[in-house]
């Protein structure tokens, strides 16, 4: 069978990569289209995918608009070439846009309740609408649920197994590790949204260097006085480091669910929450939810943590148990794509 996969953010990358693998290994045509933001096409070089490139990111809602249609009437001639017999993306307003004039059934796979219109725009498009069970709306008559996280379709210990050498050759890991994660708000599903102030993350720089070693992950440019803590490393490399990790502190849903899967204890903080991370925290206690308002809980419950004796193993049993619970989110994948070709 013939399977396209759009592309419009890292995550995206290895949530399909090991998906795009698999498919391969039986036979099948993976057509992959991409989309230039932060580090996208960096990873997909990296993992050796070869990739349509259909658009690049730009900033504002009405920029944004422009770009979908840009990118929908591009993907659209690309797959006519194609012929796909199903189509897959997260978040996925193209290839449902798209599914209509090819006929094509359009598989999204998403996590994020906030980007309410685009949401609903695809709840009534797409053939399936896959989410986690902790995906907190109904998405109408095509909702799929599954009982695990985005995160373990490439986490999962049947595709990944932390590196400590990897660590080690970026010369961290000989002291705790403490990872910071800033975020551009520039996605669709960003707009009014807002995290950690400045001065919270000045402060969690400083309490965290009397602990250990602290770095910064950005999608924006840093304040001067954080560049020093710049994480430079290749961007394929970023789950071994979170591996190691004590703690991530940051505004990421998306990182905050890596690192509980992979052992380390997360903060999540935004304007709005996921169900994804509230689950997380509620069932396995190692992702920390806050708003953009609670700084000094922030604050505080990061001490709360970094009483404890030893932090990183109770992350790393949480860890072991968040991943127990829950299934292969790839192996899932295939056999659903199969179904369209049976």
């Amino acid at each position: 069978m013939r399977v396209a996969i759009d592309i419009l953010h890292p995550a995206h990358v290895h949530f399909f990569r090991h998906f795009r693998e698999e498919m391969l290994a039986r036979g099948h045509e993976v057509l992959v289209t991409s989309r230039d933001k932060d580090c996208t096409l960096e990873l997909l070089d990296a993992f050796g995918i070869p990739h349509v490139r259909l658009s690049t990111q730009r900033a504002g809602l009405g920029s944004l608009a422009a770009e979908l249609a840009v990118r929908t009437a591009r993907f659209v001639r690309e797959a006519r070439r194609f012929q796909p017999d199903v189509m897959m993306g997260i978040m996925a307003p193209v290839i449902a846009l798209a599914s209509k004039p090819l006929r094509t059934p359009a598989v999204a796979f998403y996590d994020n309740e906030s980007a309410k219109s685009v949401n609903r725009m695809v709840y009534r498009l797409a053939d399936q609408y896959c989410t986690p069970e902790a995906y907190t709306e109904d998405a109408g008559p095509n909702h799929r649920r599954y009982r695990g996280y985005h995160e373990l379709a490439y986490l999962h210990p049947n595709w990944f197994t932390p590196d400590e050498r990897v660590v080690r050759g970026y010369g961290l890991g000989d002291e705790p590790l403490f990872v910071l994660r800033f975020v551009a708000w520039e996605s669709i599903h960003d707009v009014g949204e807002a995290g950690l102030s400045v001065d919270v993350k000045r402060e969690l720089v400083r309490r965290l260097s009397e602990r250990g070693r602290v770095v910064i992950t950005s999608e924006s440019p840093l304040p001067a006085e954080f560049e020093p803590y710049r994480l430079a490393i290749d961007v394929h490399d970023i789950h071994h480091v979170l591996a190691a990790a004590t703690l991530l502190v940051g505004e990421s849903s998306t990182m905050a669910s890596e690192a509980a899967c992979l052992g380390t204890h997360a903060f999540f903080v935004s304007k709005t929450g996921r169900g994804v991370n509230t689950e997380q925290e509620a069932r396995y206690g190692n992702v920390h939810c806050f708003d953009h308002t609670q700084g000094e809980a922030v604050l505080a419950r990061l001490d709360e943590l970094l009483a404890l004796a030893d932090l990183k193993a109770d992350g790393v049993a949480r860890g072991k148990a968040l991943v127990e619970d829950n299934i292969d989110v790839t192996a899932w994948m295939v056999e659903l794509a199969e179904s369209y070709a049976r």
